[in-house]
């Protein structure tokens, strides 16, 4: 299982929101390069970044940031504001390894389609749910799709790689959803990327043996709940966890 250690950006600095709320969020670097390339000295080969900005405000806004990241020896996939064909070639133009829709794919399900056609593995789709609805525009908006339902639906069209956040754990430090991630490993061709809430290593050890292509871990390892050298060796199963 892929480890992507997460950075979201917030007016370039590093930020953490608790629950996708914006009005509480806490910053802890001002150098992303910086935690980035710490992520990378410490063996990591993946970097999940958000461009929180972009999210809120319907356009990429640190791009500049971005491609510093890029620059770095990390298999990097963004997202936050991918709204247009524009968005995600000007995106990937950066050096951006795969690029995330977010509202987008849910408002515009013909244009995901498209896109997915024309940039393959280059796009993924990140499913925010709370109580099991799809939510967008930053979080804001909680919309009626089932967010299983709808993860069917991006495989049916050849969109494989989901990035799923329960949003209800996210920045809580009290332990990501498994059984919504046991339910969307039965999905056929589904790639999951766990995200939200995941803090103990016991967690790191359960989505890796349900078999999911990845999980995410951000505000754990900032708090020092998590060890990313620990992490990413329970996850290829060179460790067990505590």
């Amino acid at each position: 299982m892929l480890i992507y250690p997460a950075i979201d950006l917030r007016g370039g600095r590093v930020v953490r929101l608790t629950q996708g709320d914006y009005d509480r969020m806490t910053v802890y670097e001002g150098d992303p390069a910086a935690v980035a390339q710490g992520y990378a000295d410490a063996g990591a080969t993946c970097l999940h970044a958000v461009d929180l900005d972009g999210a809120k405000d319907g356009s990429p806004q640190n791009r500049a940031v971005i491609a510093q990241l890029c620059k770095l020896p990390l298999f990097t996939q963004v997202g936050g504001g991918m709204r247009s064909e524009a968005d995600i070639a000007a995106t990937l133009a950066l050096g951006v390894d795969r690029v995330i829709l977010g509202t987008a794919a849910v408002t515009d399900f013909a244009f995901t389609t498209r896109m997915g056609k024309q940039y393959g593995e280059k796009l993924a789709v990140g499913v925010d749910a709370k109580d099991g609805k799809v939510a967008i525009h930053g979080w804001k908006t909680v919309t009626d799709q089932d967010s299983f339902d709808f993860c069917r639906k991006l495989v049916d069209v050849g969109i494989h790689t989901v990035i799923y956040t329960d949003i209800s754990r996210d920045g809580l430090l009290c332990g990501t959803n498994l059984s919504a991630y046991e339910r969307l490993s039965a999905i056929e061709g589904l790639r999951v990327i766990a995200s939200g809430g995941v803090t103990a290593e016991a967690e790191i050890a359960a989505l890796r043996d349900m078999g999911l292509y990845g999980a995410i871990v951000g505000k754990a390892l900032y708090a020092g709940k998590l060890d990313l050298r620990r992490v990413l060796a329970i996850a290829k199963g060179e460790d067990t966890a505590c």
